[in-house]
């Protein structure tokens, strides 16, 4: 089993940032990749980033340029860092956790609203 723990969401203005954090504990020894997700009301849920543990990363188009991704492996966490936010960022954000065997684990999610 493997438990995700996130923290960082909240309310922010347009235009400002949040940083996000998810810490991963348990059977994590095959864990390859780490990423993001979020999903608004009435959407379904998508691809924010994701990073391997050899660093490679991977964004959807509408954060290129305004969300970085980063992961430090000695701790088994990943970090978004946000910047430019705006308001159809506002979603529910999910931690997951990729696994070789192609299993997922998800993290309870944290809001992240932007609104002036």
């Amino acid at each position: 089993q493997v438990q995700l723990v996130e923290s960082g969401g909240g309310l922010v203005q347009p235009g400002g940032s949040l940083r996000l954090s998810c810490a991963a504990s348990g059977t994590i020894f095959s864990m390859y990749a780490m990423g993001w997700y979020r999903q608004a009301p009435g959407k379904q849920r998508e691809l924010v980033a994701s990073i391997t543990t050899g660093g490679s990363t991977n964004y959807a188009d509408s954060v290129k340029g305004r969300f970085t991704i980063s992961r430090d492996n000695a701790k088994n966490a990943v970090y978004l860092q946000m910047n430019s936010l705006k308001p159809e960022d506002t979603a529910v954000y999910y931690c997951n956790a990729a696994f070789r065997s192609g299993t997922n684990y998800w993290g309870q999610g944290t809001q992240v609203t932007v609104s002036s």
